[in-house]
């Protein structure tokens, strides 16, 4: 059946503001699904109050709507815009709450709007805890014993005959938010409490817990004609018992037996059936007992999920593209395919390679959290691994996480408390992959670490042979190391720093110059979704060690973009977007632009955003020899983060081209005492202040500076590690802490000023000009981090001698540093006298903020002066904000109630909102400034 052409707009409703549970795959999801609609002529409508995604950005959808996901939104647009239909699938469990309160309401009813992609009934089916059960009753689909509670008594009474161990899972919500197991009888009360009370509708499902067994997922597509294909089968490292959001997961599915595969392929097709008659995406969980692979089915959920992203980019298959093309109607034989270009979307991908996903936690954010992983999801974002085998996956997921490690182990940071370890492994937590390595490089037996962690064996034969490579290679020097033997470690994913540390007495650098001339290069193998079955279009590679390198350089001018690697706290979505901006404008400038990235679920890693994809870890190694392939005119790392930027340094010393900024000027913004000393230098006010690499030395510096003081290490980002102390016991407490989680880093010490306002500016220098994009007053006061605080733009009660300070510091500082491209600047201001806190010459939080409230492309903007293409004059500047626009910041603490979620100079929040207000004299303004005033008045 062709697209129905009734449909000539649509609206899209995005997930809002990143959480723990539902992050930025919503983001990737909803561009994909605006740009697929956009191309068969249809406009496109979004509504999302993020400001920091590409999602909500002109270049995705005709026509953005920042608004408060609520009824009254949707109504205001329903009468503005003639919505011939509402694509809910897109944004989580948000939009698909969102849409049924809306069409309760009546609304969808009454502009006659109608709902595709999904079917309400459907929705109501798999959130429905009982109606789900019931359902796959109905249709012959094991389900975990359970009953339905929705009180109290309901709840003990199914407790007493179900027995213990269980699962207390609350209807209608996300991320596990409410879940939990329960042992033993005395914690059961408190848990169905938590359970009942995060439930919207005060229900809960009381279940057998099925803890150790085997978890898959399988992603499925099914078109107008009942069509259904299988994009992608997930299987968990971990087993039940761990969210999957918290769980290190494979495709394809390693350990499953092929009869076991099949039956899952008919529950989930029968499943999908069952729920609904709709067009679309849909993701299906099964629990597999390990002693004989019966399967019962855990939920289903009729929508593009957290998985969906994932298995678009394990499998190159473009799952949410093709969802939108469905839901207007198209069958997937009529779909042309993405990647081939030749073959129709009507076909299952085939992998000859293996993906790994790990999750990245930010529990060093939330001192005092319970970090054993369980039902409620805790992770902040993830980064996938593409190698030819398991162990090269898991070794290239484990150098992307931005935690230190050069794969798994060998790096200097493994365990040797054999206690310490065993515990780990019964009580899983964010390094409990790592501490399975150290328990095996122990000695202890695969079948021990089995028993107490329920992970398959075939997992765990994989991870000692890594051990077992580790202790064949202690024999060697780097002098007599046989090719073959060396050959075979890089085959599987051991970096050139793992080698240097098991040799011993040598250095990275080695390893790679004895490497290259025994002629071991990485090569680079094409994601083209048929295991080479028919020729791929698409330019989207990995890299691994084998014979053949399909990734051929082009003689064009290239600019290679460093993204941002995996989301956490300080460093989000605001990156990705700042890179995909980077990306268009290198293409419109004649480059040819290429990605290097390792986060599933960007925009910045969809294969058709550059004119080529690199999915590798954004690590020196890996990053070094796509240069060395490619040999690009330059490299952008002002986009990126604080993850491009680290590279800035390695890059200078290999002479590589750093495009905007230089190295040496950054590295005096990110160095605090360089920086200071720049400030004295200008006639700048700023806090005194003062280094220390000895809690000794910090005592004599804060007795010269005065307290309270400001301790913090130098380059951080989200303000890791910050704390403001009072007297010399907490400041050595601080100093010490610092000192030994950064061994050979220095400590700055800065006055703190007491209840003083805190404003920034955000500007584009091109080295002759600086053009001022943004001035954002805090509604917080100094010492709240920025990301955690309200931020006003315009602002809203600084004096015009104060802005005109900002304005001529923020000049003489872009000046100063050379800038070309971006530069943040924080200021505190007090008694009307402008200080400087930190200046960041690359992109920041606030530019997308900036950029949507005035609704100028400035990312794009400050790229296209980066390239040198273009000076600040050539182009024209007009900024559309009528009132004023309000950074909302957006936190998760009700995944860890038992964290102070008293605010610092610590980042905590995951994401941000955008709110617009007329005036000054709104309510909601009013509030927030009362709440500054009772801040100020402590």
């Amino acid at each position: 059946m062709p697209k129905d052409n009734s449909i000539k707009s649509v609206l899209i409703i995005g997930s809002g503001p990143i959480i723990i549970g539902q992050a930025c795959e919503f983001d990737y999801a909803g561009s994909q699904a605006a740009l697929s609609l956009k191309d068969e002529g249809i406009t496109v409508s979004i509504i999302n109050s993020n400001p920091a995604t590409i999602m909500t950005d002109k270049v995705i959808a005709d026509h953005v709507y920042l608004l408060p996901l609520e009824p009254e939104s949707i109504e205001k647009i329903l009468q503005e815009q003639q919505i011939d239909a509402v694509l809910p699938t897109m944004g989580g469990q948000t939009a698909l709450n969102l849409c049924i309160s809306v069409a309760e309401q009546g609304i969808w009813e009454k502009y006659g709007v109608k709902i595709v992609g999904v079917d309400l009934a459907a929705i109501e089916k798999t959130e429905n805890r009982e109606a789900f059960r019931q359902l796959m009753v109905d249709i012959g689909v094991g389900v975990a014993t359970s009953k339905i509670a929705n009180s109290f008594l309901e709840g003990k009474e199914a407790a007493q005959g179900i027995g213990f161990p269980l699962v207390i899972r609350p209807s209608y919500t996300l991320g596990g938010k409410g879940a939990g197991f329960v042992h033993k009888k005395e914690d059961f009360d408190a848990a169905l409490s938590r359970g009942l009370q995060a439930s919207p509708s005060h229900e809960v499902l009381v279940e057998q817990a099925v803890i150790g067994w085997k978890e898959y997922e399988l992603e499925l597509l099914r078109d107008n004609n009942d069509n259904v294909i299988i994009i992608c089968s997930i299987e968990n490292f971990d087993p039940m018992g761990i969210h999957t959001g918290d769980s290190i997961t494979v495709a394809p599915a390693m350990t499953l037996s092929d009869r076991c595969y099949q039956e899952m392929r008919n529950q989930a097709i029968k499943m999908m059936r069952a729920i609904g008659n709709f067009a679309g995406g849909c993701n299906v969980q099964f629990s597999v007992n390990p002693a004989d692979e019966s399967i019962i089915a855990i939920e289903i959920n009729p929508r593009v999920s957290r998985s969906s992203a994932l298995a678009s980019k394990a499998t190159g298959y473009p799952i949410a593209k093709i969802a939108a093309k469905l839901a207007i109607g198209y069958n997937l034989d009529e779909i042309e395919n993405q990647i081939t270009k030749t073959t129709s979307a009507y076909f299952e991908p085939t992998l000859d390679y293996v993906i790994v996903k790990i999750p990245r936690w930010n529990f060093d954010k939330f001192k005092g959290a319970n970090r054993e992983l369980g039902l409620q999801m805790k992770s902040v974002g993830e980064v996938m691994g593409i190698g030819r085998s398991f162990i090269e996956a898991l070794q290239k997921a484990c150098q992307s996480l931005e935690i230190g490690r050069a794969g798994l182990g060998a790096d200097g940071r493994q365990s040797r408390n054999l206690e310490e370890i065993m515990h780990s492994l019964e009580h899983p937590s964010w390094d409990r992959l790592f501490h399975v390595y150290d328990a095996l490089s122990l000695g202890v037996p695969i079948e021990s670490v089995r028993k107490v962690t329920k992970i398959d064996r075939w997992f765990l034969n994989q991870i000692q042979d890594v051990v077992n490579l580790e202790n064949e290679l202690r024999r060697y020097s780097l002098t007599n190391i046989p090719e073959e033997f060396l050959y075979t470690l890089k085959q599987k994913g051991f970096s050139d720093t793992q080698i240097a540390y098991i040799l011993g007495n040598v250095t990275e650098e080695d390893v790679y110059q004895r490497r290259k001339a025994l002629g071991i290069n990485r090569v680079y193998k094409m994601v083209d979704t048929c295991a080479a079955e028919f020729p791929a279009k698409t330019p989207y590679y990995y890299s691994t060690y084998e014979g053949e390198n399909e990734s051929v350089s082009s003689d064009k001018k290239k600019i290679i973009v460093l993204g941002s690697g995996p989301n956490r706290i300080g460093q989000g979505i605001e990156f990705d977007y700042s890179c995909v901006h980077g990306l268009l404008a290198a293409k419109e400038s004649g480059f040819e632009a290429i990605m290097v990235n390792c986060n599933p679920e960007t925009v910045s890693t969809d294969f058709n955003m550059a004119d080529k994809l690199y999915f590798e870890p954004v690590y020196w190694e890996h990053v070094r020899e796509i240069i060395e392939l490619e040999k690009p005119y330059g490299v952008i790392v002002q986009l990126g983060g604080q993850t491009a930027l680290k590279m800035a340094e390695k890059m200078h010393e290999h002479g590589i081209r750093i495009i905007g900024t230089s190295f040496n000027d950054m590295d005096i913004a990110e160095d605090r005492g360089r920086f200071s000393d720049l400030l004295k230098e200008l006639e700048i006010p700023y806090p005194k202040y003062g280094v220390a690499e000895s809690a000794e030395e910090a005592l004599e510096v804060a007795h010269q500076v005065g307290y309270p003081v400001l301790v913090r290490p130098s380059y951080v980002l989200g303000g890791q590690g910050m704390s403001i102390v009072i007297n010399d016991e907490d400041l050595e407490k601080a100093v010490v802490s610092l000192l030994k989680n950064l061994p050979g880093n220095r400590v700055l010490i800065d006055h703190f000023l007491d209840r003083a306002a805190e404003a920034e500016t955000d500007s584009i220098s091109d080295g002759d000009d600086v053009h001022i994009i943004g001035m954002m007053e805090h509604i917080e006061p100094a010492g709240i981090h920025s990301g955690d605080s309200f931020s006003v733009l315009p602002p809203f009660d600084l004096s015009d001698n104060v802005i005109s300070q900002m304005e001529e510091y923020t000049i003489k500082i872009a000046k100063a540093l050379n800038v070309r491209g971006l530069l943040n600047i924080q200021f505190a201001i007090k008694n009307d006298q402008v200080y400087v806190i930190e200046a960041n010459p690359r992109a920041s939080r606030t530019v997308p903020f900036i950029a949507k409230a005035y609704d100028v492309p400035y990312i794009n903007i400050a790229a296209k002066i980066m390239l040198g293409v273009n000076k600040l004059k050539d182009f024209t500047i007009e900024r559309k904000l009528w009132g004023y626009a309000i950074k909302e910041p957006v936190f998760s603490f009700d995944k860890f109630p038992e964290v102070n979620k008293e605010l610092g100079p610590e980042m905590k929040s995951t994401g941000e909102a955008i709110r617009f207000i007329p005036n000054l004299q709104d309510p909601y303004f009013r509030h927030l400034y009362k709440e500054k005033s009772m801040y100020l008045s402590k």
